[in-house]
C-alpha cells in the first residue's frame, strides 16, 4: 500500500501558531533551486504510483500539487494596482492583502520570497503602487523599492486645535474643511469610548473630538475620507495613551477623571513656553481648579482664545483682550469659571500628557514666563508671583 511507503516528503514548516512572523528561518526555502527540483521528484513519483492505481486517482491532482509546489506567478507583472500594509502588519498579512489584490498568488509564494531575502523585514507599512500577477520574489523587490511607496505625509504639531487641524488637513487631501467638522460630530463614531467622556467633578459631559486627535506624521492613504482620517487621529490617541496607561494613572495618582486630565494637558501645552515646564503648568491647573485659589478658576487667558476661535473670531494676545472678553458670562470656557472647563482647548503631545499624569508635587498658583527660550518662574503667594513678574520685567519678557 502507498500508505506504508516513505518518499521522504518533509511536512511543511511553520511559524508560531502555523502562521509565518517576521523572525525568518532560515535553511529550506532559500533561493537556490535544489530544494523544488527535490519537490518535483517526489510528486512526480507519487503521480507514478497513483497512476498505477487507476486514472481516477488523478482527482486530487490539483490538491497534491497545490502541496509540493508553491502556486505563484511568473515575472514582474502587467497593469497597476494599490495595496495598503496597514501598522503592526506581520508578513503573512500582508501576503493576505497581495493575493487580495491579485499581485501574488498565493500567500506561501510571498512568504517563501521573503524568508530568502533578508531585506524583507524592512518592508515598512503604507500604500503601494504594485503590479498584478508578479512571482513572489518581484514582489518582495518592489516593496522594498521605496519609488513604490505612495508618500502622502503630513505632520500635525501639537497643540492645535481641531479648527486648524481641519484646515491642515483640507489643504493636504483637498477634502472640504465642513467634511472634517460633519465628522467630527460624532466622536463615538470615530472611535473615541464613551467611558473617556465621564467626569468626576460634577459637571456636565460635553462630547467632542477635541483633545483625542493625536499630533503627529499620518501617512494619508489614496481615497481617504474626512471621517477615514480622524479615525486613524484618534486610534493613534487611543495607541499612545493606552501604552502610557494615562487612564489608570491618572485616575490613581491624580484623582481625576482622564478626561479632566486630558483637559489639564490641553492647558499645559498651551501654556508651557518650554518642554520642561509642561509638568509644572499642569499642577498649577489643578492647584487653581481643585486646591486653595481664592475663585477655584483656572483664570487662563487660553481658554478665552479656545471660545473665540470656536466661534470663528481672531484669537488675541492677553494685552488686546478687552474686559468683556475676558469675562463674558455667556462664554463657556470663561476663565473665572469655578472649576474645570467643558473640553480640552487643543490636541495636547506625548509630552503634555505625561506633564497631566506624572505631575511634580507643588502648591504654585501662578507662574510667568521670564526668558527667552520660554521658560517659567512659578510661585505659590501673589507677591512672590508680582516679584518674579518684575524679573520678567527686567529682561524685556513682559
Amino acid at each position: 500500500m502507498i500508505d506504508d511507503l516513505d518518499l521522504g516528503f518533509d511536512e511543511p514548516e511553520r511559524g508560531e501558531k502555523g502562521r509565518h512572523r517576521r523572525g525568518f528561518r532560515k535553511g529550506k526555502s532559500g533561493s537556490g533551486g535544489g530544494g523544488r527540483g527535490k519537490t518535483f521528484l517526489a510528486l512526480l513519483m507519487a503521480l507514478l504510483l497513483l497512476g498505477g492505481i487507476g486514472g481516477g486517482a488523478f482527482y486530487g491532482f490539483d490538491r497534491i500539487q497545490n502541496y509540493f509546489v508553491t502556486p505563484d506567478y511568473d515575472g514582474s507583472g502587467a497593469g497597476e494596482v494599490t495595496v495598503e500594509i496597514k501598522n503592526g502588519a506581520l508578513i503573512a498579512d500582508m501576503a493576505d492583502a497581495l493575493v487580495a489584490a491579485d499581485v501574488v498568488k498565493s500567500q506561501k509564494a510571498f512568504i517563501e520570497a521573503a524568508e530568502a531575502n533578508s531585506r524583507s523585514k524592512n518592508i515598512q507599512p503604507g500604500t503601494y503602487k504594485l503590479r498584478k500577477q508578479m512571482s513572489g520574489t518581484n514582489a518582495v523587490t518592489a516593496m522594498l523599492d521605496l519609488k513604490n511607496k505612495i508618500v502622502n505625509g503630513l505632520t500635525i504639531p501639537e497643540g492645535r486645535t481641531s479648527f486648524n487641524i481641519y484646515k491642515l488637513l483640507s489643504e493636504k487631501t483637498k477634502i472640504p474643511v465642513k467634511d472634517f467638522q460633519a465628522a467630527a460630530k460624532d466622536p463615538e463614531g470615530l472611535g473615541v469610548p464613551d467611558w473617556w467622556f465621564k467626569r468626576g467633578d460634577g459637571k456636565k459631559s460635553v462630547k467632542s473630538v477635541e483633545g483625542f486627535l493625536f499630533p503627529d506624521t499620518y501617512e494619508i492613504p489614496p481615497k481617504s475620507t474626512a471621517e477615514s482620517i480622524l479615525k486613524l487621529m484618534v486610534n493613534r490617541f487611543l495607541s499612545v495613551t493606552g501604552e502610557m496607561k494615562f487612564a489608570d494613572r491618572v485616575q490613581e495618582e491624580r484623582k481625576v477623571s482622564p478626561y479632566e486630565a486630558l483637559i489639564v494637558a490641553s492647558l499645559a501645552q498651551a501654556e508651557a513656553g518650554n518642554k520642561d515646564d509642561l509638568g509644572k503648568v499642569a499642577r498649577v491647573a489643578y492647584n487653581r481648579a481643585y486646591g486653595e485659589f481664592p475663585c477655584n478658576c483656572l483664570e487662563m487667558d487660553v481658554t478665552v482664545n479656545y471660545y473665540l476661535e470656536s466661534i470663528g473670531k481672531p484669537t488675541k494676545s492677553s494685552k488686546q483682550m478687552t474686559a468683556a472678553e475676558l469675562d463674558d458670562q455667556k462664554n463657556p470656557y470663561n476663565r473665572k469659571l469655578p472649576g474645570m472647563i467643558p473640553t480640552p482647548i487643543n490636541n495636547p503631545g506625548k509630552q503634555a500628557l505625561e506633564g497631566a499624569m506624572d505631575t511634580p508635587a507643588g502648591k504654585w498658583l501662578y507662574f510667568v514666563a521670564i526668558d527667552d527660550k520660554g521658560h517659567s518662574a512659578f510661585a505659590e503667594t501673589y507677591e512672590q508671583h508680582k516679584r518674579n513678574e518684575n524679573k520678567a520685567k527686567e529682561a524685556g519678557i513682559i
